[in-house]
């Protein structure tokens, strides 16, 4: 049997994976930062700037007519990656999925990121995790590769949001992006502590980073500090929005010289897939120019859960799920949330999730998670009792009923599991 990787290996890895996080992050901020006339955005948007010639000096030439266009921007996780279409050695998934939504009649760029972890149907696939991160792998499969396109259509289908374009991203090296431009000032709201994972070893405060500690700032997800900050992954899609900031306004300062990241751009073009041709990017960039920029995240901590391996009808082609953390989304609250950026409707193909007065409950332990679960609809039933762990057992053929009661708790991490055949209601063991 072949020896495990050696720690060295692995860091490198996860380095690897992380830096084309955070480049795919430089793209969007250094194209916001050519939509401003000032600093860098004048080297790339002013008289005689690059991103200028490209466009030709008519704002009104548009390639897209003017109307609101919706990209998707992809970060390719893959291993030893040929390219940013490649699956590599190991991977292949979207560790990044972010609408970039540009409405000229507002005057608006919104960013709405997408948790990578929401549980998504793939009926004709036999993928055991069903997650909406794995759509770009699945597509990778096919013949000719549909990477790009089946993360399109799942995020299409779960947003409502039409999307145009797709950028897909699989860096390396940017460190020396940060680097080039001198670092980026972070503020650092608590201790952060991670040495086992990112290695992070941040103080709450304003500090400088350089290109190796952004990296690490962006990866945290596991903080040791005990503050409970950035303990998950919607805490680090805050983080990632945090330092798409701060790259912005370090390359508007006009102290900036990025002369040096010019040298960049091959790279990009090497290592970036898209649909958009390099003109469609330079006049986009061009027609958005002091345009406001808005980041929206769906869902949230408490749409996580501990799903436990069973049976799901629909959801691939197997009908069964293996055990994992999901983010449970509620359909009908995404489509609320987007209808302003041009949702239709939102579906996830999983089985709908109840109304609270349809699920009946009993709770055995703490009578404070019987509140609270009156509280949001639930009719409840409360015994005394202690239990080692949060435990939510449903009715074998009534899986959406755990999802229900594991949402309405909010913890975030709830095992959500089946119960005996006879069970009759929602069962919550709670310490």
């Amino acid at each position: 049997m072949p020896s495990a990787p050696t720690p060295v290996v692995r860091r490198t890895r996860r380095r690897l994976r992380w830096r084309r996080l955070l480049a795919l992050l430089f793209l969007v901020a250094l194209a916001a930062a050519a939509l401003s006339p000032r600093g860098a955005g004048a080297l790339l948007t002013g008289p005689g700037g690059v991103l200028r010639r490209l466009a030709g000096n008519t704002l009104g030439s548009l390639v897209f007519g003017g109307g609101v266009r919706n990209i998707l921007l992809i970060g390719n996780n893959a291993r030893n990656a040929t390219g940013p279409l490649s699956l590599g050695t190991a991977g292949g998934q979207a560790d990044v999925l972010m609408i970039v939504h540009i409405d000229p009649a507002r005057r608006q760029v919104v960013l709405i990121s997408i948790p990578r972890n929401v549980l998504v149907a793939f009926p004709r696939w036999r993928d055991p995790i069903p997650k909406i991160k794995g759509a770009f792998f699945l597509g990778a499969q096919e013949h000719p590769s549909q990477g790009p396109q089946l993360a399109m259509t799942a995020v299409s289908r779960l947003t409502g949001i039409s999307l145009h374009h797709y950028v897909v991203a699989d860096f390396r090296g940017f460190e020396d992006a940060i680097n080039a431009v001198g670092g980026v000032r972070v503020d650092v709201p608590g201790r952060i502590y991670d040495p086992l994972h990112s290695h992070a070893n941040f103080y709450a405060g304003w500090q400088t980073m350089n290109g190796k500690q952004a990296l690490e700032w962006i990866r945290v997800r596991q903080n040791e500090a005990g503050n409970g900050y950035r303990v998950n992954d919607f805490q680090r899609m805050q983080a990632q929005a945090q330092l798409l900031q701060a790259l912005k306004d370090k390359l508007l300062n006009p102290a900036v010289d990025v002369h040096h990241l010019l040298p960049l751009l091959d790279t990009w073009e090497r290592d970036v897939a898209s649909n958009l041709s390099p003109l469609q990017l330079a006049r986009l960039a061009v027609q958005g120019r002091g345009y406001q920029v808005v980041h929206l995240t769906l869902g949230s901590i408490r749409d996580s859960m501990l799903l436990a391996s069973a049976p799901l009808p629909g959801a691939n082609a197997a009908n069964f799920i293996t055990g994992s953390y999901y983010d449970v989304l509620n359909p009908t609250h995404i489509h609320a949330e987007l209808a302003p950026y041009g949702s239709t409707g939102s579906s996830t193909g999983v089985p709908p999730l109840p109304s609270p007065g349809q699920v009946p409950v009993q709770v055995d332990g703490s009578a404070s998670y019987a509140h609270l679960l009156r509280s949001a609809g639930f009719p409840v039933q409360w015994r005394p009792g202690a239990a080692s762990a949060l435990t939510v057992l449903y009715p074998p053929e009534h899986m959406p009923w755990g999802w229900a009661v594991a949402r309405a708790i909010g913890a975030g991490n709830e095992v959500v599991a089946p119960g005996s055949a006879g069970l009759r209601n929602v069962l919550v063991e709670a310490p």
